[in-house]
């Protein structure tokens, strides 16, 4: 279906890219424009005729902006069904003229939100006026193109073209749709902020919104469709990221990128340079280093084969030296606060290789909420955002871990926050030496990890496994003491844990009996 010719366009827009041009286009298509503020006053000055909205109400806007749109001349044109004889009366009877297009984008909340802006700043940028007439538009799209983003003036002009200066229902409808999330995505962002600013952790009702950053060309399998999309959180990540080059990033790899950085941001850098190698969200490498090249040496031996096809977080500029060390096997994304020029130079030559920088690192102290989608709903959390550097560790066992364990025994834990449970990390003079995750009994983790570390070691033509003199770290408490016995028969000498099992007493004899020094964090870091 063809509607007849656009005659009248309210424009109304914060943000002015190619407005001029497609109001001039719409111009001369003989479309008459109406106009609100700046933006009257940017088309005014390009010399396009224009009638404020003023004029159309015969209000003048008022209360700093407040009110200027909120009126039955605006609101009628675009809600009135055209044809309908009573809609069409009331038009005649209040000299309501039809809006055929209304092009609006909202004051910029996100934008204000991006920047940390001050209470008041951020209530000034809350847009009223601008999602009514949206909403209205949009509801009447039988009649109404409603436009919220410069993105679809082609498109726009394009169906104008291809019609005779009228539009499609496929593309009002499209345009509809999209208008209607925009004004969800925008109130979702208000309400999020507003409610953390009450105080409110578990408002009534939760909205999210957010808006498309990539579609992508399938989801964790080819049968999934699936797309990328960015909230207004600020945090850095993958969201913020900039891709210098590779192929096209998919699910799995956004995924994983995630998880590497969150744990790559767990480690100062103003204290130490720090490599994270993930594999199916899973940490299979950490390590500490005096450089980012020696750190990603440290944390590829300790699961070398698992590393093909991995994930490489940084917590530092992507230098050169480290970029020659990780270009040797296949890699699908390096991820780093920023990498120099020799560095984009090198891993410029593997052209699949995605290198993405995202301008700084994550605060692993940081507010925010982690959800989740379960059948008719989403659980909604707040960020696991303990940190081990804060937490008060109390020595239970008759022997106190030396300064060197101690050191090992927090880098340990801080990377079983990031795997998934039931983790079991061992640990050795700041990298790791064999990860267990995942698994249904934490035994088995310990088994599996010591299992790796041994094939590590025979790898690397080593006498033992680095798991002999290492520490363990598991993300919850050990609930017997047989999970134990297995970090005792690889070779553990401390231990780290929560604590607070109703067998503490017995897994601490066991530690005791042993040699072995062990420490309670009292946190726990289930992943699921």
């Amino acid at each position: 279906m063809t509607e007849r010719p656009i005659a009248r366009a309210l424009l109304s827009v914060s943000d002015k890219t190619g407005l001029l041009d497609f109001a001039r286009s719409l111009s001369e298509r003989g479309v008459a424009l109406v106009s609100t503020g700046g933006t009257a006053r940017a088309l005014a000055e390009a010399g396009l005729p224009v009638t404020d909205v003023s004029a159309l109400t015969g209000f003048p806007e008022m209360m700093d902006g407040r009110v200027k749109t909120l009126h039955p001349k605006v609101h009628g044109g675009l809600l009135a069904i055209r044809g309908d004889a009573g809609h069409e009366a009331s038009m005649a009877d209040h000299a309501i003229e039809a809006i055929d297009l209304l092009v609006v984008n909202l004051y910029p909340f996100e934008a204000a939100l991006a920047r940390n802006a001050a209470f008041d700043d951020m209530v000034e940028n809350i847009d009223v006026g601008g999602p009514a007439m949206i909403r209205g538009a949009a509801k009447n799209h039988a009649h109404v193109v409603v436009v919220v983003e410069p993105a679809d003036y082609a498109a726009v002009l394009a169906d104008m073209d291809a019609n005779a200066g009228g539009t499609t229902a496929a593309l009002r409808k499209r345009l509809a749709a999209k208008a209607f999330s925009r004004t969800a995505a925008y109130d979702a962002a208000i309400g999020t902020w507003l409610s953390g600013e009450a105080g409110e952790a578990t408002p009534a009702f939760r909205a999210l919104g957010g808006a498309l950053a990539q579609g992508l060309r399938y989801g964790e399998n080819p049968h999934q469709s699936a797309a990328f999309y960015r909230s207004a959180a600020t945090r850095p990540g993958v969201a913020t990221a900039t891709q210098l080059q590779g192929k096209e990033l998919s699910y799995n790899n956004l995924n994983d990128t995630d998880a590497a950085y969150e744990l790559a941001a767990e480690f100062d850098p103003a204290r130490v340079a720090a490599c994270v190698i993930v594999k199916h969200a899973n940490p299979c490498g950490v390590a500490e280093g005096a450089t980012l090249a020696e750190a990603y040496e440290r944390a590829l031996a300790c699961d070398p084969v698992s590393a093909f096809g991995g994930i490489v977080a940084l917590n530092r500029t992507l230098d050169a030296d480290a970029a020659r060390e990780i270009v040797k096997i296949f890699t699908e994304v390096i991820v780093a606060p920023a990498a120099d020029e020799d560095a984009v130079a090198i891993v410029a030559a593997k052209k699949n290789l995605r290198l993405l920088v995202t301008g700084g690192l994550p605060d692993p102290r940081g507010a925010g909420l982690a959800i989740r989608t379960v059948a008719g709903g989403f659980l909604v959390q707040t960020r696991d955002n303990a940190v081990v550097d804060d937490l008060e560790l109390k020595v239970v066992t008759r022997r106190a871990p030396t300064e060197a364990e101690l050191a090992d025994l927090r880098f340990a834990f801080r990377v079983a926050k990031h795997v998934k449970s039931n983790a079991i990390v061992y640990a050795r003079g700041g990298a790791t030496v064999g990860v267990g995750a995942g698994q249904m009994s934490r035994v088995d983790s310990a088994r599996i990890a010591a299992s790796k570390a041994a094939d590590a070691a025979a790898a690397a033509g080593l006498a033992e496994p680095l798991t002999r003199g290492s520490v363990v770290a598991s993300d919850a408490f050990f609930p017997f003491a047989d999970g134990l016995d297995a970090a005792i028969a690889a070779g553990a000498t401390a231990v780290i844990q929560p604590g607070g099992s109703m067998r503490d007493a017995e897994v601490i004899a066991r530690a005791d009996e042993a040699g072995l020094a062990m420490v309670f964090t009292g946190v726990r870091h289930f992943r699921h």
